[in-house]
């Protein structure tokens, strides 16, 4: 790790008065959780994404999703927040973190303790009938499907339950986003960690922040399109960098 680049970003930290974290698939390998989008997951091998993970596959093949999600649904059910996960719950705790948006769906800053964390691409937390439109908790559900494979169904009418995670050709929860973008164009820091920053609209949070005049530093193994914009760039492991954070800006 670059030790100006880590000097660089506590002294923008210690001077801000409003940091927002965003956060992607890469805060969450550390925890065991695959980044789906990367080839080396494995998860596309055997699947067109057009057709297992898009709205419309999922109302005319459901099954197909279901048979896709499985082991993903186990990997994130069995997860536990990583050091980075909980290096921002402390902070927030400590009043340095104001909130959190995430591109990821498995609940980890939760299950950390954070406490404003907005959800972009949904969570497995609940689940809808997209037929009459009833939400249910997912607990029962998926854990019956891991244990039997039989689909989630809706009590009311039958028809496949899908998880409150946004698929492909689905639009973002509106609150949520307009939250972040709120966010985005309030903070004066924001901590860009694990996203590779190509899924739009959240891509596009960072550069909102960039126009309003506060400062991103980016946490990050690869180089993302905002690499050069960035006020600091950290190509490091979010687990190795946030904890470091952390301690240094709570004198630990």
């Amino acid at each position: 790790m670059d030790t100006d680049s880590f000097s660089t970003a506590v002294r923008l930290l210690r001077g801000a008065q409003h940091i927002v974290a965003l956060t992607g698939a890469g805060i969450s390998t550390g925890s065991g959780i695959p980044d789906f989008r990367s080839p080396s997951s494995g998860l596309w091998e055997r699947y067109n994404p057009a057709e297992v993970a898009s709205l419309y596959g999922f109302r005319h093949h459901p099954e197909r999703f279901y048979d896709w999600i499985r082991p993903l649904a186990r990997t994130i059910l069995d997860a536990r927040p990583n050091a980075a996960h909980l290096a921002l719950a402390r902070l927030e705790a400590a009043g340095w973190l104001k909130a959190i948006i995430t591109q990821n769906i498995d609940m980890l800053h939760a299950r950390a303790g954070s406490q404003v964390v907005y959800e972009v691409h949904g969570q497995l937390r609940e689940m809808t009938c997209i037929y009459c439109f009833r939400t249910f908790p997912a607990d029962h559900h998926i854990n019956l499907f891991l244990e039997t494979n039989a689909m989630p169904r809706c009590p009311d009418c039958g028809n496949a339950l899908k998880p409150n995670v946004i698929l492909f050709g689905e639009q973002l929860p509106a609150l949520a986003l307009s939250a972040a973008r709120r966010e985005a164009r309030r903070c004066d820091v924001m901590l860009v960690v694990g996203s590779s920053l190509e899924v739009f609209p959240a891509a596009e949070l960072p550069m909102i922040a960039l126009r309003s005049g506060a400062s991103v530093i980016l946490v990050n193994l690869v180089r993302t399109p905002i690499d050069d914009a960035a006020h600091v760039t950290i190509h490091a492991n979010a687990v190795d960098v946030l904890p470091r954070l952390a301690n240094v800006l709570l004198d630990e």
